[in-house]
């Protein structure tokens, strides 16, 4: 009886100091996860809700990730990695671009006609963070994932059959590289989040956006616009880079099999999953568009030609713009490239 009582002392003990093994797996660790989209969107619903409850699965009871869509911890998308680093949020989902010219390097992917398979362009930027962003422009957080969405669209209410058709009309940028693409093509970019597209069609501030079809159900966009432009074959106007990161001395405080588990859930295999939802949800967006009796024009190989070389010069500033930061720039565009097909694409 003496020994089971000492026993009983000793473990308490070392509970008290975090010692005895297995304890860690054992105690209860919940972490937030804030990101501004909806919840009924493809991205909460179909990525990052799935992902976690893998990774809480993994972690056998231990680990409780809580969602808090549509910005419910209050600030605004562009807040959204400053909320990671400084532990508003323990876990942020966010448009890389939503904090302009602070990840330069990321913007590479998002460059004009860079795009040629969204599976394999996630993969390739996951790559580079692995290799070079997460110790260089992401040594402030976590990443547990970057990714990004399939071919970006032009949805406005007018029809867009031809690039002089977007002369002068206003359009949505989500990013500082796409807004400065739309008014190398003639339109007139207004730089604003997702969330606040359908306000400003409705108002009139703008007359189109562009964003892939898989979030047009989230916002509705079916029915404010009516007119939808696509680029044929594997050719994509742009894309935008999307990330998953999180506060880094929360990840470093973790238990191991915590650790453990996020990770296995994390990384390439997350980039992939999340790359390859989005992909396949734009079908659903594009059929409510179709069944709405919207007009989607597909341009020809000659049309997206010309868009091509009129985006040029958007390649040409970025890369002016990257030497003035101390990055080759040029390098940069060929090393994206060579891990795009190095990944299939």
């Amino acid at each position: 009886m003496k020994r089971r009582i000492a026993l009983k002392t000793a473990a308490a003990a070392a509970l008290a100091l975090g010692l005895a093994p297995g304890i860690a797996a054992a105690q209860d660790v919940t972490l937030r996860l804030h990101q501004f989209l909806p919840p009924p969107a493809t991205v909460p619903k179909h990525i990052l809700k799935p992902w976690a409850a893998r990774v809480e699965e993994r972690a056998g009871g231990a680990l409780k990730i809580e969602h808090y869509d549509a910005m419910a911890l209050g600030g605004r998308p562009s807040d959204l990695m400053d909320q990671a680093m400084d532990g508003v949020a323990d876990i942020v989902m966010t448009v890389v671009g939503y904090t302009p010219g602070r990840f330069p390097k990321t913007e590479v992917f998002e460059l004009p006609f860079m795009m040629t398979d969204p599976i394999a362009t996630a993969k390739a930027f996951q790559e580079l963070v692995e290799t070079d962003l997460q110790a260089g422009e992401y040594k402030d957080v976590k990443v547990l994932g970057a990714w990004v969405h399939g071919p970006g669209v032009v949805h406005t209410k007018d029809p867009v059959t031809k690039l002089e058709d977007l002369e002068g009309k206003k359009l949505r940028g989500p990013t500082r590289v796409i807004s400065d693409l739309l008014a190398e093509l003639g339109a007139t970019p207004v730089g604003m989040p997702l969330p606040a597209i359908p306000e400003a069609l409705s108002k009139g501030v703008v007359d189109g956006t562009v964003i892939p079809w898989e979030v047009t159900p989230a916002i509705k966009l079916t029915e404010l616009v009516g007119n939808h432009a696509e680029f044929g074959g594997s050719e994509a106007l742009y894309t935008a880079t999307i990330i998953l990161v999180m506060n880094k001395a929360k990840y470093d405080s973790l238990p191991a099999d915590i650790r453990a588990a996020i990770d296995a859930e994390s990384g390439m295999v997350l980039a992939e999953f999340a790359a390859q939802v989005m992909y396949d949800y734009d079908k659903p967006g594009r059929d409510i568009a179709e069944k709405n009796g919207n007009a989607i024009t597909q341009l020809d190989a000659a049309e997206v030609a010309r868009w091509k070389a009129k985006s040029q010069p958007v390649i040409e500033r970025w890369v002016a713009d990257m030497s003035g930061k101390g990055i080759d720039g040029a390098a940069l565009i060929e090393q994206a490239k060579g891990l795009i097909k190095k990944h299939g694409g």
